[in-house]
């Protein structure tokens, strides 16, 4: 059994003090945790600490990542996931200078990492949720900083031939994107690196490096336009739930990387039977999540320069500004995580069940 947190014993002791006990109250319990958590625009004081899964959790304590620093850029900034734990703000920051050292333009462009406590996001990601995920652009930093509107407005590049089934784009596709992939990998702190199948063949086919490192990065629905790194619990987080861990070998000759290449990922839903009752979806609750989550929805906010992290970058930077319009729509490959469905109208079928990642 491992020991109780500082945090989490500080959390519950706040949470009775201030009368929000373990228990949503009702006016939290009728809204769903994705509309509770993507409302509040601000961290919360306390000290830093994933709590729960990276599907099923929050955070407290998160920082943000500076909106601008020299070997990096944040995107879509009308969305507020910029923030993260500190270890992971921390890991982007070196992997930028490292990526700019690699020849990928100036750095690197940050999509989501997390929102500003956590938790299930009102759109998009079904993990990201405890600030310990983060997603980069297949796109390089340019020379000129980027402007908020560009920000929102810059289209993805994917990696893939679109005319050919789970292909690589040899035009695009280079050896520093496969560098940039493994790079990422490389960081004893990250546990794994979602790509698109099509990347990760691709990548067991030319990567001449450590090939261990090649079991991190794993295959998964979308990440054609962008890859995910997801951070190992923090030593010493006793609330955050660790994931299994990645194989030791390559893994390319692996019946969970053969799967992608057969029809059964892609395979069209089946008709629903018109005689039975359509199933609602079961919508996750404040309840549903670590008990502790509660009291972090329920803490005072920290304001959002002293919540920005310095530990390297330029300049505060805006948290959040709602001065730049939300986006009408997200691309369906953008906002897929990990697992999650597409949304409706979405040209991508429905995943199957499929092997552990």
């Amino acid at each position: 059994m491992r020991p109780i947190s500082k945090t989490i014993l500080g959390l519950a002791a706040a949470a009775l003090f201030c009368g929000a006990i373990s228990e949503p109250t009702f006016a939290q319990e009728e809204r769903t945790a994705k509309q509770l958590f993507g409302s509040v625009k601000l961290p919360n004081r306390g000290d830093a600490e994933p709590l729960g899964f990276y599907a099923k959790g929050c955070q407290s304590g998160a920082v943000a990542l500076p909106t601008d620093g020299p070997t990096w850029q944040a995107m879509r900034l009308s969305r507020n996931r910029r923030w993260g734990n500190p270890a992971m703000i921390s890991l982007l920051e070196q992997f930028s200078r490292d990526a700019a050292g690699l020849g990928w333009g100036t750095g690197i462009l940050v999509g989501d990492i997390s929102m500003p406590r956590g938790g299930p996001m009102p759109s998009g990601h079904a993990s990201h949720q405890i600030g310990l995920d983060a997603d980069i652009w297949f796109t390089p930093k340019p020379q000129r900083p980027l402007s908020p509107a560009q920000r929102e407005d810059i289209p993805f590049t994917s990696m893939l031939d679109k005319s050919k089934f789970l292909t690589v784009d040899s035009r695009r596709w280079s050896p520093t994107h496969a560098r940039l992939v493994m790079q990422a990998a490389s960081y004893p702190q990250v546990q794994r690196v979602f790509v698109n199948p099509a990347i990760k063949k691709k990548l067991c086919e030319t990567w001449t490096g450590d090939r261990s490192l090649l079991g991190k990065v794993r295959p998964v629905y979308g990440h054609d336009e962008h890859f995910h790194i997801r951070m190992n619990c923090p030593p010493g987080a006793a609330g955050c739930e660790r994931q299994a861990s990645t194989p030791s070998t390559d893994d390319c000759n692996s019946k969970a990387l053969a799967w992608w290449f057969t029809k059964e990922p892609w395979a069209p839903p089946k008709p629903a039977d018109p005689n039975k009752k359509p199933v609602k979806p079961r919508q996750v609750m404040l309840s549903n999540l670590p008990k502790a989550c509660a009291a972090v929805l329920s803490a005072p906010s920290r304001s959002e320069q002293d919540a920005t992290f310095q530990g390297g970058g330029q300049g505060g930077g805006m948290a959040y500004s709602p001065s730049v319009p939300l986006p009408a729509a997200a691309s369906s490959l953008d906002t897929m995580t990990d697992g999650e469905m597409p949304g409706p109208g979405s040209d991508v079928p429905l995943p199957s069940p499929r092997p552990s990642r």
